[in-house]
């Protein structure tokens, strides 16, 4: 057998690849593709690659959205967080609505909890204090009227 012979195909290459990468942890489409891509491998192995892994059922957007809802949501991250996350990992916006739509988190409940434990149960008396709180809640994801019922609810806790 020639050494010509015994090399691998692109798209040998990427099912490898893209395989190796599903056994650590999940992945999106999109990020599977990137991921490929930046190895030097050939756009259109990598599309075959991620077609023949979908139709196996090793690789699903849905499933991947699911688990990282979950997974941010016990990190204390807002929809709006994980929206944003989401999207750049190249998950349709139409998958991520359905899947935080049928999260069973209550946003507001979360929010007052991440605050709780960040900066204690008291609310700040102070202007200052109130807009850095209500900041760190912001970059965690939450709308702003949940935070404004979070930042003012002093006995919801």
């Amino acid at each position: 057998m020639s050494l010509k012979s015994r090399r691998k195909t692109d798209a040998e290459s990427a099912d490898d690849a893209a395989i190796r990468l599903l056994a650590r942890r999940e992945h999106s489409r999109g990020e599977l593709r990137s991921k490929l891509t930046e190895r030097g491998l050939e756009q259109a192995a990598v599309e075959v690659a991620l077609d023949r892994l979908e139709s196996r059922g090793l690789l699903s957007d849905a499933r991947f959205t699911e688990s990282f809802v979950r997974h941010r949501v016990g990190q204390g991250h807002g929809p709006t967080r994980i929206r944003a996350d989401l999207r750049q990992r190249g998950v349709a916006d139409s998958l991520v609505q359905a899947v935080l739509d049928e999260a069973e988190a209550d946003w507001e409940a979360l929010a007052r909890d991440v605050r709780i434990r960040r900066f204690g149960p008291a609310l700040p008396a102070d202007y200052r204090e109130h807009s850095k709180q209500m900041r760190f809640l912001q970059y965690r994801g939450f709308p702003t009227d949940i935070i404004r019922r979070v930042m003012t609810d002093e006995d919801k806790t």
